[in-house]
């Protein structure tokens, strides 16, 4: 992380600070609206996404919080343990491989690896009373891509915008998978909130409401968006919710994992009452090899860099009244 130690001090309108959780590297960017969260030392996790209007924060924290990758787990690890024994919810970058352990070109990836693990490096881009933006980039491991990212808040908004660069930098093409792995849950979530979509999306059932408790756990794959991709969740009853948007040229499809109390086993055992809403460059859950083989796969060309972005975006009619 550049550490500027000698940036003037601010607690009103935009400001960040960088600062450690669980000994891990954090940046927080805030303004009069939103606290955000960052794990620079954890895949960029966005861990917190809180609206201070009604101290909600939108994105999950397991029961088990945050963990850090570095405290291994005593038991024997495997290809899924990999994620799920640091998952603390929130919202991870998905690349190269999206769902179950795969092997492709030669590469054997674990769940959602590989760059959901690794340390970010970060560097202050922007840093005024109107505007504060963190900039993040790291490099997988195993295959030849880099990824840039960018945060950033405005002074009176409640939108977090990201604005990223994924490069192959390798001469030849390379196959991707490539998500975001946005999860609701505690203590937004609750039965009966409201999912919008667009008009045209191609989703096989009624998604639109929330089940209850214990329901049984699915994952749907909607396809089917225009150049811009959106989704709205919201509690009909205070009709405080979350908009998301994204560039669908590069993220096609929409992953809809509900999971609702029903497992009681690993690595759930009944305490996640959950739903993400997970922009995506391929399917299934199986992997990066079967979505190459569905054509779902995203290809890189040989030294090509791909542009994305996207925008979360708080809705809240009390706010509008109050304004």
């Amino acid at each position: 992380m550049t550490y500027r130690r000698h940036r003037p001090a601010r607690n009103w309108g935009a400001r960040l600070h960088e600062t450690t959780w669980f000994g891990m590297r954090a940046v927080v960017l805030e303004n009069e609206l939103l606290r955000v969260t960052v794990l620079a030392d954890k895949g960029g996790d966005v861990a917190e996404f809180c609206y201070k209007r009604r101290d909600m924060d939108f994105v999950w924290l397991s029961p088990d919080g945050v963990r850090n990758p570095r405290d291994v787990a005593g038991g024997a690890s495997d290809d899924v343990a990999a994620f799920l024994d640091h998952y603390e919810g929130g919202w991870q970058e998905v690349l190269p491989n999206g769902g179950m352990p795969s092997i492709h070109q030669g590469v054997a990836f674990a769940q959602h690896g590989e760059v959901a693990g690794l340390p970010w490096d970060v560097d202050i881009v922007a840093d005024y009373p109107n505007e504060v933006a963190v900039r993040l980039t790291v490099r997988a491991r195993r295959m030849p891509l880099r990824v840039v990212k960018t945060f950033r808040l405005v002074s009176g908004s409640a939108e977090l915008s990201i604005d990223e660069e994924l490069t192959n930098e390798a001469d030849v093409a390379v196959d991707v998978m490539w998500g975001h792995h946005i999860v609701f849950g505690t203590p937004f979530l609750r039965p009966g909130h409201r999912i919008r979509l667009p008009d045209g999306v191609e989703a096989g059932e009624d998604l639109t409401v929330v089940p209850d408790h214990g329901a049984p756990s699915d994952i749907h794959y909607l396809t089917g968006f225009g150049p811009e991709g959106w989704y709205e969740i919201t509690d009909p009853e205070s009709a405080l919710g979350l908009r998301v948007a994204w560039d669908a040229t590069v993220l096609e499809h929409l992953w809809l994992w509900r999971e609702l109390g029903s497992i009681g086993e690993y690595p759930w055992w009944g305490r996640a009452y959950v739903v993400g809403l997970e922009p995506f460059a391929g399917y299934p859950t199986e992997g990066l090899a079967e979505a190459v083989r569905n054509g779902s796969a995203l290809t890189l060309r040989p030294r090509e860099t791909r542009p994305l972005w996207l925008r979360a975006s708080v809705m809240d009619d009390d706010d509008k009244e109050n304004a």
